[in-house]
């Protein structure tokens, strides 16, 4: 029987991402991501500087949302700069500690935003349904606490999951068939059988990944019901629907297409399916939160209009 302790072979890896598309093709995605991480970077960065600075928005909705901002960050930065780099260079290797760095990465984040979003839904209920002790039960030592979970959580699973994915050797192909290295796809081109880490990280994923969003959905469905039982205009209403749409919206792109990556069969994935829901998760997002966010709701919107004069004026 084979010493898989000693046939490790492989000390670094070669990101495919987007090696075979076309030269123009590579450049009009360079542009684009740029772009699009200069506008996540500077949209993001806003929300936080606004809601850990400004005290009009001093409120637990406001705390989350600038730490899903910071987690977003992290998120495409995590990503993007070394897909840029590989659009532009020929070589794409990257060591193997780099590539274990960055799959830690992304299962620390990754893990903290899904508690997280579950954590600002239970923020709404909580609002919404109990606004008399809303006070006294979203405390700022709540918070502080709910928070310092997700990002606690994320950490102690992000080395679990890490150390599932590299207990075998790595003795296969080096070709990463992503623009980043993703669990699932390292995790195949170890040697030996890599089902028992696969559905290790599968299970991992059923309760992270679904734990909080039955949360989210119990919070909602309460939400609704205290919503549609109450005789307030439909002004309010809309109002109130407005701001759980925002929350909502972001829940549905990040957990669909995190699910997918994660809670699917290997048979089923293939690199024209893994890319896109891939760029969901870690590119389209992370940019399109502080969007979604800001412009579905008017405090956010004028802060940020008087942040962005304070700027030009100085």
């Amino acid at each position: 029987m084979m010493d898989h302790r000693n046939s490790s072979t492989v000390t670094d890896f070669i990101i495919m991402g987007f090696e075979q598309s076309s030269p123009s093709t590579k450049a009009l995605l360079f542009t684009l991501f740029l772009i699009l991480y200069g506008l996540a970077m500077a949209m993001n960065g806003l929300i936080i500087l606004i809601t850990w600075t400004d005290p009009r928005l001093n409120s637990p909705m406001y705390f989350f949302l600038g730490h899903l901002s910071f987690l977003d960050v992290c998120f495409i930065t995590t990503t993007i700069p070394q897909m840029l780099i590989h659009l532009v260079v020929k070589n794409h290797t990257v060591s193997f500690a780099s590539c274990m760095t960055q799959m830690y990465l992304v299962f620390f984040v990754g893990m903290a935003e899904c508690i997280l979003l579950a954590f600002m839904a239970y923020d709404r209920y909580v609002a919404i349904c109990h606004p008399l002790n809303y006070v006294q039960i979203m405390s700022r030592q709540v918070c502080v606490r709910l928070v310092g979970t997700a990002w606690v959580f994320g950490l102690i699973n992000g080395i679990f999951l890490e150390y599932m994915s590299i207990r075998n050797p790595f003795c296969r192909d080096n070709h990463v068939e992503n623009f980043f290295c993703e669990a699932p796809i390292v995790i195949a081109l170890t040697c030996g059988d890599p089902q028992f880490s696969m559905k290790v990280i599968f299970a991992d994923a059923v309760v992270v990944l679904l734990s909080p969003m039955v949360l989210i959905v119990i919070s909602y469905a309460h939400i609704l019901a205290s919503i549609l039982g109450r005789a307030s205009s439909s002004s309010g209403r809309g109002k109130t629907f407005s701001t759980c749409a925002s929350h909502l919206t972001v829940v549905i792109f990040f957990y669909t297409s995190a699910m997918f990556s994660y809670m699917n069969p290997r048979s089923t994935h293939g690199p024209d399916k893994d890319k896109p829901f891939s760029l969901l998760y870690t590119v389209i997002t992370p940019m399109c939160n502080p969007i979604i966010y800001s412009f579905r709701n008017k405090e956010m919107k004028g802060t940020m209009v008087r942040a962005l004069g304070r700027t030009s004026l100085s």
